[in-house]
């Protein structure tokens, strides 16, 4: 079984990342790939620029890279309540290439924020959006005031109760 696991920031120090790592290495038996969004990097998309360059091969890269997944691990950071600007970029090129950008693989989207609310702005907002996009989602899961509940030097959930929600999850996951 393979897994595509990311962050949804370009932030070299990604919160969101950290916990997508730490995720997707609770799946027994798996091959995990952690991508890093930076390597992913396009010019803003515009209907002007896509006449330009075509499908950009850097989207068709990405689009590769969740084709060769069984199960696809995804935090989300939440920037005013939606995506950050560097994945709703990589979302629209590729979407522009194929509408099932997320191809039906079984997905865990998860977020997380410094705040008590743990992006579960842009988790509700991504649970209603991705599908139309090929996303088969799971399971959802919320880790609130990262800094308090996850240890960035062992980098693993801190907070029991979550952590074992997390397991929870991960152990009745379904591909």
């Amino acid at each position: 079984m393979k897994i595509i696991a990311f962050g949804g920031s370009n932030s070299s120090k990604s919160i969101n990342k950290m916990l997508a790592t730490y995720a997707s290495g609770l799946f027994e038996d798996a091959e995990v790939e952690i991508l890093d969004l930076n390597d992913f990097e396009m010019p803003l998309f515009s209907v002007d620029r896509e006449k330009e360059v075509g499908q950009h091969e850097t989207a068709k890269k990405f689009l590769a890279k969740l084709a060769s997944a069984d199960i696809l691990v995804v935090s989300l950071a939440e920037n005013n309540g939606i995506y950050s600007t560097a994945f709703k970029n990589i979302y629209d090129w590729s979407s522009r290439i194929d509408n099932e950008v997320f191809q039906q693989k079984p997905m865990l989207l998860m977020a997380t924020s410094p705040g008590g609310r743990g992006g579960k702005g842009v988790l509700d907002f991504a649970s209603s959006n991705l599908p139309r996009h090929g996303a088969n989602i799971k399971a959802l899961f919320s880790l609130p005031s990262f800094y308090t509940n996850f240890d960035v030097e062992n980098k693993k959930i801190s907070n029991a109760e979550l952590d074992n929600e997390l397991k929870e999850i991960v152990t009745n996951f379904e591909a």
